[in-house]
């Protein structure tokens, strides 16, 4: 079903881009937190949650909605250019599950990549030791999140891992500084 409808290269495209944003996402808040001298875990965790969700449930719709009329003008093509209802084929069948399939990958991935980096948030907020401030430990993880989002891209392409995954974390780095002024202005 993915080879048929070239379904496997659209939801890696999806993760990916949608893991990035949901990333981006939660780095931004975080820092915004930092900046801000927030030290209440429960708020940042409340906001950032808050956040994940919206992504999720932002990727699930859109990509469910766009997915579907994608899928089904083509179907609509075929059918007309076979003069044949296929419908019942593996062809109709594809068109009507990978959307939803996709859907799932883009909305899932901001979410779980968002949980990820609240791992240390949490553990802090119920009372487990970090060897680091928690804080700053998450985004310091939010920040090798994308440095493997940018380390996968970089194997997929067949470029260099490396330079992808600082090109990521730059792109992080450039988010940082723009909130950075934005807050001293």
């Amino acid at each position: 079903m993915f080879q048929l409808t070239r379904a496997g290269s659209i939801a890696r495209r999806y993760f990916v881009t949608n893991g990035f944003d949901g990333v981006l996402t939660l780095f931004g808040l975080l820092v915004g937190f930092r900046l801000s001298g927030t030290t209440e875990f429960g708020v940042m965790i409340q906001a950032c949650l808050g956040a994940a969700v919206a992504l999720g449930v932002s990727g699930l719709s859109s990509a469910y909605i766009s997915e579907a009329a994608e899928r089904r003008k083509e179907l609509k093509a075929l059918e007309q250019a076979m003069l044949h209802d296929l419908s019942a084929s593996e062809y109709g069948q594809a068109v009507r599950l990978v959307p939803l399939l996709i859907a799932c990958v883009n909305g899932l991935s901001p979410f779980l990549l968002s949980l990820l980096i609240l791992v240390p948030l949490g553990l802090a907020q119920r009372g487990v030791p970090l060897p680091w401030p928690p804080l700053e430990s998450a985004i310091a993880l939010a920040l090798a999140v994308m440095f493997l989002l940018g380390v996968f891209l970089g194997k997929i392409s067949g470029t260099h891992w490396l330079g992808m995954g600082l090109k990521a974390i730059f792109l992080g780095l450039v988010t940082a500084g723009l909130i950075l002024l934005i807050e001293r202005w």
